[in-house]
């Protein structure tokens, strides 16, 4: 879409800088409900929503059988080793992962999950159906939803 093409379609009479105009904050106010919502739910596995977040890459992986580097669950997450780090120390700490250098290159770290941390796999299954039924949201309207996001997630990562 060009610069020319967006101006056409943006209405001259709408407030550009009204608050309630900006996609931003949209997705803003709904990422916060959303964390919201699930902190009660993670509070029962004892998880902050980013653990949760590592703990379902780590989910992914292990029914590959596969460790994962860091830099890859960094990736995966659109996260820094700065934020990621502690996180994977807390969770090592608990006993949910184990972290190891790789013996060719020592820079290398990779990261499983031990026995206790697959077994509370099973405990986080409720997570997302809880949600989805406290959002009054069913599966379709999820995937749209879902679909929808990727999509913007897409255009926003391929713009320069």
């Amino acid at each position: 879409m060009t610069d020319e093409s967006c101006s056409r379609e943006t209405p001259a009479s709408e407030n550009l800088l009204a608050l309630d105009n900006q996609v931003c904050f949209a997705l803003y106010a709904v990422n916060r409900a959303v964390t919201a919502r699930y902190r009660p739910l993670l509070a029962e596995l004892d998880l902050t929503y980013p653990q949760y977040l590592v703990m379902l890459v780590l989910w992914e992986a292990a029914t590959r059988n596969e460790r994962l580097r860091v830099s890859t669950i960094g990736e995966k997450l659109r996260l820094d080793s700065g934020t990621l780090t502690p996180l994977l120390r807390r969770l090592e700490q608990r006993g949910l992962v184990t972290r190891r250098r790789s013996a060719e290159d020592e820079r290398v770290v990779t990261v499983a999950l031990t026995d206790p941390g697959e077994a509370m796999q099973e405990q986080a299954r409720e997570v997302p159906v809880r949600l989805l039924c406290e959002l009054g949201v069913n599966a379709e309207q999820a995937a749209r939803l879902r679909g929808e996001l990727r999509q913007l997630l897409t255009r926003l990562e391929s713009v320069e």
